[in-house]
């Protein structure tokens, strides 16, 4: 069964102005068949001015599947912060953008409290979860070590969790949104004074992996990319907002999630997976053909794999630390400086959205307004 019935989705594109090239890609595939299809890929092409040309017609598949092409026009982000904590090595406060006019991109900004920068920034998407992942405590241990690092840390709601809920997180358009949302999110970080623009990552597991290379494939401010527990040549995600819309197949190209990952070379990027999901075939399939990418550009230092075969699907202490190993390396940090201790605050005081700091009453409500105000910003 598709991801989304195609009648539906058709009528509800038609009703709010977008358009997608329907059939969707199938969420899954067998292990034999998703290493079968990656083989085929492998033989489209030799050379890298061959994979190049691949690489820009798979780049402009997902952004036209994706209902991002062209581009919105960035409107003001009209940012907004409030609730500073001092914590030991950081502060965090709550913050909410306009990625869209009226839409409201929620999450929770970890700076360093020692030095005047520049400092790198990581967007740190979630998967998900129960209850509101951006602040749980394996989301903001991963941010508050970051910033004992010396890395700014910006960890944001998937539409529909946390307090993202202007629309369903299972909107036909959530893949929209959130890609969008994250290339508004660089927008943010790159305006904000003391962020260095040229040290700009992000990383996330699972769906929050998805958001990492998605947003790697199209936005080349990027220059870090650490997917976790995500990057599969059988899987796509099973969740609209990661395979309901047209990204991986059109009557002008086919792909998988291995290739999109790819599309990150030859920029540094550690793909990080296990033993107990649909990563645990990386080091014999997907690996490899990430690695030929990365060598046809020279730059096979710059792409790793940390397999971990004994553990399963989360971004637990041992990819935690995988991360920092490698984000330390590329950006000239110490790993040893990520102090998971004593790094988790409560999450009442972490939400954006209170009844004394509510969301502006001009704020949208439901899908159908949000893809209106996207189809405006497309005019």
């Amino acid at each position: 069964m598709k991801i989304l019935i195609p009648e539906l989705a058709s009528a509800f594109l038609a009703l709010t102005g977008l358009a997608a090239t329907l059939p969707m890609k199938e969420p899954r595939l067998t292990e034999e068949q998703g290493s079968a299809q990656l083989a085929s890929f492998a033989a489209a092409w030799h050379t890298r001015p061959e994979w190049e040309a691949r690489a820009h017609n798979i780049r402009d598949g997902i952004l036209r599947g994706a209902n991002l092409q062209p581009l919105p026009t960035r409107n003001d982000l009209k940012a907004i912060a409030w609730g500073r904590q001092e914590r030991r090595g950081y502060t965090v406060e709550n913050v909410a953008f306009e990625s869209l006019p009226g839409f409201f991109v929620t999450g929770n900004l970890y700076r360093p409290s020692h030095g005047a920068g520049p400092w790198p920034a990581m967007l740190c998407p979630h998967g998900h979860g129960p209850g509101a992942p951006r602040v749980n405590s394996t989301t903001q241990t991963r941010c508050a070590a970051l910033a004992r690092m010396g890395v700014m840390a910006f960890a944001y709601d998937m539409v529909g969790y946390g307090d993202s809920t202007q629309l369903a997180h299972k909107d036909p358009n959530a893949l929209t949104f959130q890609l969008w949302d994250s290339i508004r999110a660089l927008d943010y970080l790159t305006a904000l004074p003391g962020v260095d623009a040229t040290r700009l990552g992000a990383t996330g597991e699972s769906g929050g992996g998805t958001q990492t290379f998605l947003l790697g494939a199209v936005d080349d401010r990027l220059t870090l990319s650490v997917p976790v527990v995500q990057v599969s040549a059988h899987f796509f995600g099973g969740c609209v907002c990661e395979s309901g819309l047209p990204i991986h197949h059109s009557a002008t190209h086919d792909t998988d999630n291995v290739e999109i990952a790819a599309l990150f070379a030859p920029r540094p990027m550690c793909v990080i997976s296990d033993g107990k999901d649909w990563t645990r075939n990386v080091p014999k399939v997907e690996f490899p053909y990430i690695q030929r990418v990365y060598e046809v550009f020279g730059a096979s230092t710059n792409v790793a794999n940390v397999h971990l075969a004994d553990e399963g699907h989360d971004y637990g202490p041992s990819k935690r630390r995988a991360m920092y190993a490698f984000v330390a390396e590329k950006w000239g940090l110490r790993a040893a400086d990520a102090d998971e201790t004593d790094a988790v605050a409560d999450t009442n005081s972490l939400r954006v959205f209170t009844a004394e700091h509510p969301r502006p009453a001009y704020a949208l409500e439901g899908g159908a307004a949000v893809a209106e105000a996207l189809a405006k910003a497309r005019r």
